[in-house]
């Protein structure tokens, strides 16, 4: 679905209004409750995977406060990491992760988490999603789209692309997307996603955004 100008500013509008009685993501949560570092979101990040926002957040907090470096992690065993994130989900394969990649950046780039998306890429358990996430919230930098699972399911609902995967919906959005709105897409459309356009029957009729929506596969709808 081709947009003006005037209707993408319009369908931002909107959207940012709509979302305002609502918290941010847990990852940018992090850094305004804890530090804002390229370490602490991708920390917060990799914790965030498969895992709730309330949960995720009181895991940082326990795991990040005092501890903000790659240095200040190691002083904690693999095993302290694992009882301090639980209940997160897989918390012993995240403490071995999150070992490892600090380990990693002490020994390959000198204690400062990697700069761009192919080093970033090269960290254990460390996928385009997260390397994002850690390029626009972590080290400010533009050009760059996270895409989770609500970031790809909703630009297909809404008619914007076609695709079947979130690389392929990160690709394709490159193209279609204003670039003035990449840096406020992730945490714009993950909040739209857990909290009105859900997966099964979205409320459709509380969507600040309705307007613009083609409801793609969407069956049935509140």
């Amino acid at each position: 679905m081709a947009m003006k100008q005037s209707e993408w500013k319009e369908f931002f509008v909107a959207l940012r209004e709509g979302l305002r009685q609502f918290d941010v993501p847990v990852v940018t949560r992090m850094r305004r409750d804890l530090e804002d570092s390229p370490f602490v979101t991708l920390i917060s990040c990799i914790l965030s995977l498969r895992t709730k926002d309330e949960v995720t957040a009181e895991a940082s907090v326990r795991l990040l406060e005092g501890r903000g470096t790659p240095r200040q992690m190691l002083e904690l065993s693999q095993e302290k990491i694992a009882e301090l994130i639980y209940p997160v989900g897989f918390y012993k394969t995240k403490a071995k992760r999150i070992h490892e990649i600090s380990e990693m950046i002490l020994d390959r780039f000198e204690g400062v988490v990697p700069e761009t998306m192919g080093e970033l890429l090269e960290l254990p358990g460390v996928g385009r999603k997260t390397a994002n996430i850690v390029m626009v919230y972590g080290h400010h930098q533009h050009g760059f789209l996270p895409i989770d699972t609500h970031c790809h399911r909703i630009p297909n609902r809404l008619g914007w692309i076609r695709t079947k995967t979130p690389e392929e919906t990160e690709y394709a959005l490159l193209k279609v997307l204003p670039e003035e709105y990449w840096d406020e897409f992730n945490d714009l459309f993950v909040t739209f996603g857990q909290k009105i356009c859900v997966p099964i029957s979205p409320f459709c009729s509380r969507c600040p955004v309705d307007n613009f929506c083609q409801k793609v596969g969407v069956r049935k709808h509140r």
